[in-house]
């Protein structure tokens, strides 16, 4: 219970801090590239997301074709 009363301190006051630190120029510029680079990692790992659920569809597709085939055969 002590560690999350620190932890529930320690987000507050970093929400107090970032409050501060977005009141000026330096500190809105500074969430500006956090925001930035946020939405940029979001997008790469959407865009990867889906590259590796089309090579899922794709692999899967390959397999029901074998799988036709194989009883086609018999």
């Amino acid at each position: 219970m002590r560690k999350l009363l620190w932890l529930m301190t320690g987000v507050v006051l970093g929400f107090i801090g970032a409050h501060f630190v977005n009141q000026t120029p330096e500190g809105r510029r500074f969430f500006a590239r956090v925001n930035r680079g946020l939405d940029e990692l979001g997008s790469a790992f959407v865009a990867g997301y889906r590259k590796a659920e089309a090579e899922a569809d794709e692999a899967l597709d390959d397999v029901e074709d074998a799988l036709r085939k194989l009883r086609e055969q018999r």
